[in-house]
């Protein structure tokens, strides 16, 4: 038995009751308030998602999409609990990890004596240890950079440690091993969820290498994939799911380049032997559109997921599921170009099984909860199981 779980990075469902509280500006305070990620990108770009639509998705409250009669699929959204919007609150919570207070973040950069303690690790310099986004970073400073060999220091509304460097100018292995050194610093009172490697390439204003970032994740607590690499599991993490986790309770780690790779990835492993839980992210609707806010781009890659998804339906199992979540918005219609305080995007599929309003669900954790029931492991942490629902 296999059960898939798909992020789709970023494609959120409508700002959450406390969305307001998250501000990216003192210009703005009402915050996230009035943030839709997927209702904002239909409305500029009149994009056409027939299959999601087939499966449930205009059912999905607040979601302004074509309302079928008779969905494929089983269909709500979540709430998330724990207080962030960043990519490591929100895939936590999915396994179960509810904070209490949010991840520490440096809106005015890190202070001294964390950049001091990093430059004695890494013996060099740095520049920038401002926010940024990442774009507007190597443009400002790649130049800099390439005549100092100093790394780019940067950081956003999220709690990361942003190190950017050119390939031509500081091998792969030597960021990794920057960031490595940081991730060792920035623990306990200095802690950040992530660090994460941000190499770029070419000429002025350079272009990101994707393919290769890395990130450096916290240790997250006790979660539902420690629960199921205990019980002997199959548990593949396919694209940045293992580094969320700090790479821990998997049986496989499957790196990706884009969202297509990462599709055609997570097709071979469901259509493979696998018994267990196949967990992908695709990140290029957050990391290529959402954070430039590219209206246009986002809406491409959503059609382009929506055309790969017969295929992902096909390849799942008589006895299997497929899990269709996001993790929090980055509305590219919204001010700044940092991530949206949103509810949960949540789709499954099930052969035989249609129609299912699986409704608000109260939690993220709902779905690591899901995946234990439905793989026969015990689970005695947060979320409540829908695995019924889809029976």
């Amino acid at each position: 038995m296999k059960i898939t779980v798909i992020v789709l990075d970023s494609v959120g469902v409508g700002a959450l009751p406390d969305a307001h509280e998250f501000s990216n500006s003192p210009e703005h305070p009402n915050g996230d308030a009035g943030s839709h990620t997927l209702n904002h990108i239909l409305e500029r770009s009149g994009a056409k998602l027939e299959n999601l639509e087939a499966l449930g998705l205009g059912h999905v409250p607040t979601v302004n999409a074509e309302r079928v009669t008779h969905p494929t699929g089983a269909f709500g959204r979540m709430l998330e609990v724990s207080k962030g919007k960043d990519t490591s609150t929100g895939h936590w919570e999915f396994m179960g990890v509810h904070l209490a207070k949010p991840f520490q973040t440096f809106y005015d950069g890190f202070p001294p004596e964390v950049m001091d303690t990093f430059s004695k690790a890494i013996n060099t310099g740095w520049l920038c240890n401002k926010p940024y986004s990442g774009t507007d970073v190597i443009r400002d400073y790649g130049t800099e950079h390439l005549e100092t060999g100093f790394p780019i220091v940067y950081t956003s509304a999220d709690s990361v440690f942003q190190i950017a460097a050119h390939v031509d100018r500081i091998p792969l292995e030597t960021l990794y091993a920057w960031c490595q050194a940081a991730r060792d610093i920035l623990q306990g009172d200095w802690a950040v969820a992530r660090v994460i490697a941000r190499p770029f390439r070419g000429t002025h204003p350079f272009e990101r290498v994707s393919e290769a970032r890395k990130d450096f994740s916290l240790e997250p607590p006790r979660n539902v994939l420690d629960t199921l690499f205990a019980a002997k599991l199959d548990v593949i993490g396919i694209g940045k799911i293992p580094d969320i986790y700090a790479n821990r309770g998997f049986t496989r780690s499957i790196h990706t380049d884009d969202n297509a790779d990462g599709i055609r990835k997570t097709l071979e492993f469901m259509r493979g032997k696998a018994h267990g839980l196949i967990f992908t992210n695709l990140v290029d609707f957050d990391a290529k559109y959402g954070h430039r806010r590219d209206v246009p781009g986002y809406a491409r890659a959503l059609e382009d997921f929506d055309a790969a998804l017969p295929e992902l339906l096909s390849a799942v199992g008589e006895d299997d599921a497929l899990i269709l979540i996001s993790d929090h918005g980055n509305d590219p219609t919204w001010f700044g170009t940092d991530h949206t305080r949103e509810h949960g995007l949540l789709l499954a599929y099930r052969p035989n099984k249609n129609g299912v309003n699986l409704g608000e669900r109260q939690s993220f954790s709902d779905v690591g909860a899901t995946v234990c029931e439905a793989l026969g492991v015990a689970w005695d942490g947060h979320g409540k199981s829908f695995w019924a629902a889809l029976k």
